[in-house]
């Protein structure tokens, strides 16, 4: 039986979290000096790390019975029924929102295609009042589609990698974050199509890391691992934007090649019990539906307090119950949709 990693389930529930909390406050704030979560949008970068040392984990041990084929299909039957299910979410909230008046005025040929293609992950055409996304029914999917790509990759060259040649590619897509880091002042690229090409990039060094931490073993034993990683990962998300353009994105950088490493070592070679365990367990299965079907809500409550101007009390009060429905919501979305829906994805697939 495979080992699991608690801690690592418990730090990508909080990863979620603080992402939603940073995508709510990103609308409203407008700028970085506000929002308390600087640099939450690293979270993305701490995904892929996490995603690449779990696909070595998984999947390097088993290529001698799998297919490539069949790799693909495992794969999309774990990521791909809550895609579906947020594009239709983000269709609804777009054509519905009551908060926008004609700022989102669109033909139906226009959403139809946008629909389409968002249930097929590809990027597409922006819609009105989406600030330029490649997915705008719901903005997350961009970093699926890079999780998709990349998956790819691992299947038909990744996994053959050798050690060596690993540690050379490793080294070289660090260099390529870097200059991508520091050309931009930050990594938060991908997301939009005038940096579509930042996602690939930002992708690649924390998914091949990933697998590296895994081939390599390189795990560290700590005492109090979940608060001392914990706390580690949120200092990176807290530290204030740095002014000076390329500072900052040198510390983008360094928290992705150096910190987010460790982080990863340390949760994947410490343990928890008992009750710290099961919270952990609980954020890690809650960690992918609130990350991907939060998004047309923070529209949605961005649109609400740009149109009716609430008070900052009312706003918060409004946010915190936004984000605590968020959490409950995606545990029952993963209870009643996402698990059934993906054994019986699991069913066919192994019909002859």
């Amino acid at each position: 039986m495979k080992k699991h990693f608690e801690i690592l389930d418990g730090l990508r529930g909080l990863a979620a979290i603080i992402v939603t909390i940073y995508h709510l406050l990103e609308g409203i704030a407008g700028t970085y000096d506000v929002n308390p979560f600087h640099h939450a949008y690293l979270a993305v970068d701490f995904f892929f790390l996490l995603s690449g040392f779990v696909i070595g984990h998984a999947y390097d041990s088993r290529w001698d019975t799998m297919t490539i084929s069949q790799f693909l299909m495992i794969r999309l039957q774990r990521l791909h029924p809550l895609v579906v299910l947020g594009t239709v979410i983000g269709a609804l909230t777009y054509i519905y929102d009551p908060f926008v008046g004609n700022n989102q005025q669109v033909g139906t040929v226009a959403i139809a295609v946008a629909f389409i293609l968002g249930i097929l992950l590809v990027p597409a055409p922006t819609l009105p009042n989406r600030w330029h996304e490649t997915h705008s029914l719901n903005g997350p999917a961009w970093s699926l589609f890079q999780e998709y790509l990349i998956n790819i990759c691992y299947a038909f060259w990744g996994r053959k990698m050798k050690i060596k040649t690993l540690v050379v590619f490793v080294a070289g897509s660090a260099i390529a974050l870097t200059i991508t880091a520091v050309h931009y002042g930050d990594l938060q690229g991908g997301w939009s199509w005038q940096n579509i090409w930042v996602g690939p990039v930002r992708v690649t060094f924390p998914f091949f890391a990933g697998l590296l931490i895994y081939r390599l073993n390189l795990l560290v034993n700590i005492k109090f691992p979940f608060l001392l990683t914990s706390l580690l990962l949120l200092v990176v998300f807290v530290v204030p934007h740095i002014p000076r353009f390329r500072t900052n994105g040198l510390f983008d950088a360094a928290c992705v090649i150096l910190v987010f490493p460790l982080i990863i070592s340390i949760g994947a070679g410490s343990h928890v019990k008992g009750k710290l365990a099961a919270t952990c367990l609980f954020m890690g299965q809650i960690s992918y539906p609130l990350y991907l079907l939060h998004y047309p809500f923070v529209h949605l409550y961005i649109h609400w307090v740009t149109d009716k101007k609430p008070g900052s009390t009312m706003a918060a009060l409004v946010a915190c119950i936004l984000i605590l429905s968020l959490i409950v919501g995606s545990w029952i979305i993963l209870k009643v949709y996402d698990i059934p829906v993906r054994k019986k994805l699991a069913y066919f697939l192994k019909r002859p």
